[in-house]
């Protein structure tokens, strides 16, 4: 079978976790800044884009060279082999962004690319006239950093952060790949009660109930690469069938997302729902300070708000203050929270066990990491 290079996106301080998820796939990878790079057959675009939970997309390496004029990006992007990938009436729009690079213009290094691509397949496929780009997309992009750039084309086409269940959302929602990392970052197992008590929307507890019942992320919705003609149909069938297959509806889940704000619990039960999760998590309309935990053993994993808006921040305090005097009776619980307030150990009344950098969009971060000591229940 055909092997390509594929690269899996993600977002800063994900890598690791993209890299691990790539690997239970069966492949090795070369982890690089904001990246996972790997060689794999064709069959491997359906199933990464199915079963990565953590990537922000799937692309497909098609060359990678030095470029530091403008003939020398027409030239090397002409000699690519763009027949093998793009068919006579495909789309192929070209994105593109420069850094470091003495090519800077970003406008005219899409410009270049697309006139390159089209010169090719114009002599490879016998046409006179200009390519119809009536069928199937190909998205390209054009990376250039430090004079190396970098041609791929998207096989995801909307970011894999789109799973396909937000009916709705609140002011600040948590992208969907960077819930899903929360809950692989901790070791929480299916059998365990999981609570996010800041819950919004819903995403952790829902990404957290795709992960016990081992569905694919990818399951309920379409990539542009399902269209492309050089992917054969019967790798999408397969890793469908795949998907259904690994699929446990039966395991039993004790999930539970609760919010200050009744409206956020309607969005989170319809988002559920979307998911085809609705009888799976518990949704509750309480203040923190209400939470009462009755099992012996459990994980809590949320991100509150971070009292970043001018007036918020003493409440934020408030909220870690009344979550950490709830949980210090609960030694045996582990606690994870995402939270850009640097003063969130001292509010809550403890030190993290460990600390990890992540970034929420744009907002620096902290995932503070509580272990518990489990007991017998």
């Amino acid at each position: 079978m055909r092997h390509v290079t594929l690269i899996a996106t993600a977002a800063m301080g994900l890598e690791a976790i993209v890299a691990e998820e790539v690997r239970q796939l069966g492949y090795e990878v070369e982890v690089e800044n904001g990246r996972v790079v790997f060689e794999a057959p064709l069959s491997a675009i359906p199933r990464c884009n199915l079963w990565l939970r953590s990537a922000d997309r799937v692309k497909l390496l098609v060359g990678r060279f030095t470029a530091e004029t403008f003939d020398q990006l027409f030239e090397s992007t002409k000699a690519l082999p763009w027949e093998e990938f793009i068919s006579e009436e495909g789309q192929f729009p070209v994105s593109g962004k420069s850094v470091k690079s003495k090519l800077y213009s970003v406008p005219d290094c899409q410009s270049i690319v697309k006139k390159a691509i089209a010169e090719r397949l114009k002599l490879k496929y016998g046409m006179a006239s200009n390519m119809p780009e009536t069928g199937e997309m190909y998205k390209v992009e054009v990376a250039l950093h430090k004079d190396t750039a970098m041609l791929t084309l998207d096989t995801s086409g909307t970011g894999l952060h789109k799973r396909g269940y937000r009916v709705g959302q609140g002011e600040a929602p948590l992208k969907e790949t960077l819930a899903a990392a929360l809950v692989m970052l901790t070791n929480w197992r299916p059998d365990y009660p999981l609570v996010d008590p800041f819950c919004g929307s819903g995403t952790i507890a829902i990404e957290a109930a795709l992960i016990g019942q081992n569905i694919a992320p990818g399951f309920n919705r379409e990539f542009d690469s399902e269209q492309w003609k050089f992917i054969r149909n019967k790798h999408w069938e397969n890793a469908f069938e795949e998907a259904e297959d690994k699929a446990d509806y039966d395991q039993k889940l004790h999930i539970t997302g609760s919010d200050i704000d009744h409206s956020m619990i309607k969005v989170a039960k319809d988002n559920a729902v979307e998911a085809g999760l609705a009888d799976l998590i518990t949704w509750k309309q309480m203040q923190v300070r209400d939470m009462f935990i009755r099992e012996a053993n459990g994980y809590v994993i949320g991100n509150p708000p971070y009292g970043q808006r001018l007036g918020d921040e003493d409440e934020a305090a408030k909220l870690y203050q009344q979550l950490g005097e709830i949980m210090k009776d609960h030694p045996s619980w582990s606690i994870y929270i995402l939270t850009a307030h640097e003063q969130f150990e001292k509010h809550f009344g403890q030190k993290a066990t460990r600390k990890r950098k992540l970034f929420n969009g744009f907002i620096k971060t902290d995932y503070y990491q509580f272990f518990g000591k489990k007991v017998k229940g």
